[in-house]
């Protein structure tokens, strides 16, 4: 195949959302079986993508600025868990990336996920209801009810959640909540998908697709996951993380119901205005 030949079969094998956004593939260096799988997948979606060097858990030591033991322990009660700070702290740089340039949205990915066949369709699809969300999460590892309140294609729609969501696999983010999390979640002060579920505190917006098109396989291997009884204090947790908690839920269901019922009623008034729209025609 000559060289026009070859670029011209590249370029068909890019979807146009992949343009629109920048993707970032988190993946620690030693983790190599994932990349290669992670590749494959991206590509037969057309999906390009930067990786991004995950921070390694093996060589973090403590004290460092960016980690604030104090506040993650008032917060979370447990001990430091070093795996856990390097996949926050490449989130973080992910953010710090996208910042960097020019582009205006970008895909967050880390390197267990699975695709459902309508992922691209779906991206593009949230982009086009951008004004909508500045976090739009596609992942999740907890199964409370989202509750919809707009369209995106024929089987999926914007939703939000009520209640706190772990897991952080794959999430889109625009400039607004890139500056929050580069800047705003650091140090360090729980895990990172606890932080980014905090996003209301901020006044930032977030979403889920449900169903959630990326599902984030239990890996038996993740370091994060392996052993956290060892980070664990049990009786010993400080007094404080139960009324952090409590107080972190409240604020997020008041918060979150308040634009969950301004979205439903905004639903409500354009469905009759749409309605008197076409018996007009």
């Amino acid at each position: 195949m000559n060289m026009r030949a070859a670029t011209a079969a590249i370029a068909t094998a890019v979807h146009p959302v992949s343009l629109r956004i920048n993707t970032y593939l988190i993946n620690l260096d030693r983790a190599e079986l994932r990349r290669f799988r992670m590749e494959r997948l991206l590509s037969e979606i057309g999906i390009g993508f930067e990786r991004v060097a995950a921070v390694d858990g093996v060589g973090i030591s403590l004290p460092r600025r960016d980690f604030d033991g104090q506040s993650y322990l008032r917060r979370h009660g447990r001990k430091p868990n070093p795996f856990e700070i390097g996949c926050y702290l490449s989130h973080v740089e992910c953010a710090r990336r996208f910042l960097a340039g020019n582009g205006e949205f970008a895909l967050i990915l880390e390197d267990d996920l699975d695709f459902d066949d309508d992922f691209a369709e779906v991206l593009a699809a949230a982009l086009d209801h951008c004004e909508s969300w500045d976090i739009l999460r596609l992942s999740t590892v907890n199964s409370g009810r989202k509750h919809r309140v707009e369209p995106l294609t024929a089987s999926r729609s914007l939703a939000i959640a009520l209640t706190r969501e772990k897991g952080s696999g794959a999430y889109l983010i625009n400039r607004k909540a890139a500056g929050w999390i580069a800047d705003g979640l650091v140090p360090m002060r729980l895990p990172y998908d606890l932080a980014l579920d905090l996003e209301f505190d901020e006044g930032l917006r977030a979403c889920f697709v449900d169903p959630v098109p990326v599902s984030q396989r239990a890996d038996r291997h993740s370091q994060i996951q392996a052993g956290l009884s060892t980070y664990r204090l049990g009786r010993r947790r400080p007094w404080s993380v139960l009324p952090y908690r409590a107080a972190a839920e409240v604020r997020r269901f008041a918060v979150r119901f308040v634009r969950l019922a301004a979205l439903r009623m905004r639903g409500w008034k354009e469905e009759p205005a749409a309605a008197g729209s076409l018996s007009k025609r």
